[in-house]
């Protein structure tokens, strides 16, 4: 039995950390509905090219990570509309409620745990905040990377710093709320309390520093951007190949050994190179010692020589090939829009879940903007038709 098909998330949210954080317990099977002002809506729904000539608020960007969902509007700044948001949490059974609203904005909107815990008491609430709870400054995923310290560690050594290739501190404070939410969801099952969740994306990024801070903090070693390199195992790095590039990743002494002994990197056989600490001391040339090798060799008959031997190696794969991997190609999650049957395709779920198992690696296609406020005003809250007209009118949904 999937048990997360009985858990109904309600979510306040927009741009990433929460949309994807929710987008994870959407493949779990839980009933997500994403909630959204009825005027600005979620700004990630006018990101990249329109889905449909005409329709707004379906722009590509915005489909990643919103199959599975419901979507309703509700302002949250008129009375009405906070009244309609909890007899949503009391009616529809809400277990959790999400939020990455400011903090500043919690009691006004009405959203503030104390204030949904008197609706319903054993309801687990979320919010996803730049700094904490305490701070109400504005913050996306550079400006983490930026203050967390991600971009001092990427880039060209003595380059200038790169953000990474993809938003870490928005996955990462989802991956990591994901983890914060199973446990309350466990303190839930065993006692039957509810909890307030407050996960900071800054806290969340410098969690990750793990070797730069402690090799910092406690051994004064200066720890920045080096490249393809790695600060303390050599070789490793990017290499040129006759046809293109190749990553190969020399782990210890006894497979530097092996690598050594294929005939065409046998000159490398030194003594001084025998051991971490020397290849780490001659780095620039030893890597270009390598390239002079590798740059002669196909990428097929490198990574061949890789395997033959057990080190670690992979061709610089485009996006396009990612796709067509034979570990990656069917494992891909797709949403069909059921207006027009167009097919959308997903990146694969981290772990294959007993819901897509289920569903044949499928969600719902993205929820259009206020898509299903008929069916849950009226079908569940029992709204009547008039009044879901006069809520319209008036500008709460």
């Amino acid at each position: 039995m999937n048990l997360f098909k009985k858990l109904t998330v309600l979510s306040l949210e927009q741009a990433t950390v929460l949309p994807y954080l929710t987008y994870r317990l959407a493949m779990d099977g839980c009933r997500v509905i994403r909630l959204e002002h009825p005027v600005f809506g979620d700004p990630n729904r006018l990101v990249g090219d329109p889905f449909l000539p005409g329709e707004e608020r379906m722009n590509s960007y915005f489909m990643a990570i919103n199959a599975g969902k419901e979507a309703i509007t509700l302002n949250l700044g008129e009375a009405k509309g906070r009244d309609l948001l909890l007899e949503l949490i009391r009616r529809l059974q809400v277990d959790i409620f999400a939020t990455n609203q400011l903090p500043k904005n919690y009691t006004k909107l009405g959203i503030d745990y104390e204030t949904l815990r008197a609706v319903k008491n054993d309801i687990i609430w979320l919010g996803i905040t730049g700094f904490g709870p305490t701070s109400n400054e504005a913050a996306y995923d550079p400006i983490l990377q930026a203050r967390g310290g991600l971009m001092e560690l990427t880039g060209e050594a003595g380059g200038t710093p790169q953000v990474t290739g993809i938003p870490l501190p928005d996955m990462g404070t989802s991956e990591h709320a994901y983890g914060q939410l199973m446990k309350a969801l466990f303190v839930r099952a065993t006692t039957g309390q509810g909890s307030r969740l407050d996960l900071s994306m800054f806290e969340s990024t410098t969690s990750w520093l793990t070797v730069p801070i402690t090799m910092t903090a406690s051994f004064g070693k200066k720890i920045s951007r080096r490249g393809n390199t790695h600060e303390f195992f050599a070789p490793v790095s990017v290499y040129p190949t006759s046809d293109g590039y190749v990553y190969l990743a020399v782990g210890n002494d006894k497979q530097f050994g092996a690598f050594s002994s294929l005939p065409q990197f046998a000159h490398l056989a030194k003594e001084e190179y025998k051991k971490n600490a020397g290849r780490i001391a001659d780095v620039k040339r030893l890597n270009d010692e390598i390239s002079k090798v590798t740059k002669t060799i196909s990428t097929d008959e490198l990574l061949g020589m890789m395997r033959q031997i057990g080190v670690a190696a992979s061709k610089i794969q485009t996006i396009p090939e990612v796709v067509q991997d034979p570990l990656v190609a069917d494992k891909l999650l797709h949403a069909v829009d059921a207006k027009t049957g167009f097919k959308l395709t997903l990146a694969p779920a981290p772990v294959a879940t007993e819901f897509l198992k289920e569903n044949k690696q499928t969600l719902s296609f993205p929820p259009r903007f206020g898509e299903h406020n008929e069916k849950v005003l009226c079908g569940e809250l029992g709204i009547s038709a008039e009044e879901f007209a006069a809520l319209k009118t008036s500008g709460i949904i």
